[in-house]
């Protein structure tokens, strides 16, 4: 059997192709992978990412830092996600001590399993001192969706340049802002772009969550993690109760897995201002913002949720002062994103405006971010007219620009940059199904 030492081989699985190519890696019966995420939308992607080289490699072992979801695709769990979700500049220096424990753990099993590949998602603070341990290790490392290190943190580029085997980014400015600094960086497309639209009906949708189909709904979005839940969610709460001055609306509430409904349920029950608010909690964010006719959404992965599902909303965000006046001096953008201050001199932080390039949707940040500014930025996008039609088009034209090249699939891409790197200088044999 030949060897072929660094052979990129690639099959992708798009709409309209058949071709999969299987590979079968000599004296290798039982591929091993690490793979760490450690949020609620990394957890998503690793799942469909185990699912996949599963369904390419039968006998494939993965042990890493994952979710309920990774779990389910057969993780062994070293660490669960939940311990180590933590957001904020501040809020991640006050609980060192426990990540650096769970850190420690990941790296002692890296350093006793040895896997032959590693696939790092997102969550910088962790995953890039996991990188720096892999490299000493000689283990090749696929960086799935890129921390946003283009935006502020920008001399961690370094360690994207010195520990990372390839990049594979989901928004198009990356790929261009990385190969320009002489890192593999290959454009996937985002997997939230590719997913079909929700097909359940309105009607099913009301019965199944004892809605009220006749009535507007509005799903809110408070974020991922309980910190933000704490921070975002009593002002929804507060312009939810506004806006049924207006008209008699029903909103809905999803829930990650990184939370729990017996979370949110208590955080319900700790604000009275809920007491009347007519609040149904529901799992899967993207149905409800698909039945919704508005959103208020916390920024982050949400955001591209609503954008490819095509839901006019408004971006909220709310963190300690402290981190907020760190975070806007060392926020700055490269050439290769567009991205205007408002009148307060503010850049964008919304994903969905920097893929346009403008502000498509309203951003209400700390101080702005209060119920009667939300409701009264809201308002417009709830009624036919030319706010929610403009709104619409232009999540229409992001959606498209986060659209792969036909014949590939975001997901697919990661596995086959997998697939070679545990090719790579072992004997193999290729076939075509």
């Amino acid at each position: 059997m030949k060897k072929l030492k660094g052979a990129k081989i690639r099959g992708h699985i798009g709409l309209t192709s058949t071709i999969r190519y299987t590979l079968t890696i000599a004296n290798e019966t039982n591929p091993s992978i690490f793979i760490s995420a450690g949020e609620a939308s990394g957890d998503h992607y690793g799942a469909q990412i185990l699912a996949t080289l599963r369904s390419r490699l039968p006998d494939l072992t993965a042990f890493g830092l994952g979710g309920f979801e990774m779990a389910q695709e057969g993780l062994d769990h070293i660490v669960k996600a939940e311990d180590v979700a933590i957001m904020g500049i501040t809020e991640v220096v006050r609980h060192m001590p426990r990540i650096y424990g769970e850190y420690r753990k990941l790296v002692g099993a890296i350093k006793s399993r040895r896997p032959q590949v590693a696939v790092l998602i997102d969550f910088p603070d962790v995953n890039f001192r996991l990188a720096r341990e892999l490299k000493k290790l000689d283990i090749p490392v696929v960086y799935f969706v890129s921390p946003q290190l283009w935006a502020w943190k920008r001399s961690r580029l370094r360690w994207v340049q010195q520990r990372v085997t390839r990049m594979m980014v989901i928004f198009p400015f990356e790929a261009a802002f990385y190969r320009a600094r002489n890192v593999d960086a290959e454009f996937v497309g985002h997997p939230l772009a590719t997913l079909p639209l929700p097909t359940e009906t309105r009607e099913a949708y009301a019965q199944l969550h004892g809605l009220t189909p006749t009535k507007q709904w509005i799903s809110l979005l408070p974020g991922s993690r309980r910190k933000e839940v704490h921070l975002n969610l009593p002002e929804m709460l507060k312009a939810a109760a506004l806006l049924l001055n207006d008209q008699p609306y029903e909103f809905l509430l999803p829930v990650a897995n990184t939370i729990g409904h017996y979370f949110m349920r208590t955080a319900l029950a700790e604000d009275s201002s809920t007491a009347k608010l007519p609040i149904t909690l529901v799992d899967d964010a993207r149905t409800a913002m698909f039945h919704s006719r508005a959103s208020i959404v916390a920024s982050g992965t949400a955001t591209v949720q609503a954008a490819v599902i095509g839901n006019p909303f408004v971006v909220v965000y709310q963190v300690s002062n402290v981190t907020f006046t760190l975070a806007k001096r060392l926020i700055r953008y490269p050439s290769e994103i567009p991205a205007p201050r408002d009148a307060d001199g503010h850049l964008p932080i919304a994903m969905v405006n920097l893929i346009a390039g403008t502000r498509i949707v309203p951003e209400l940040l700390q101080s702005r971010f209060t119920a009667e500014n939300l409701a009264a930025t809201l308002q417009p996008l709830l009624a036919d007219g030319p706010a929610r039609e403009t709104m619409i088009s232009d999540l229409a034209a992001v959606r498209r620009s986060l659209l792969p090249s036909p014949e590939s699939n975001p997901i697919h891409s990661v596995c086959d940059a997998v697939q070679s790197l545990l090719a790579r200088d072992r004997p193999i044999a290729r076939s075509s199904v």
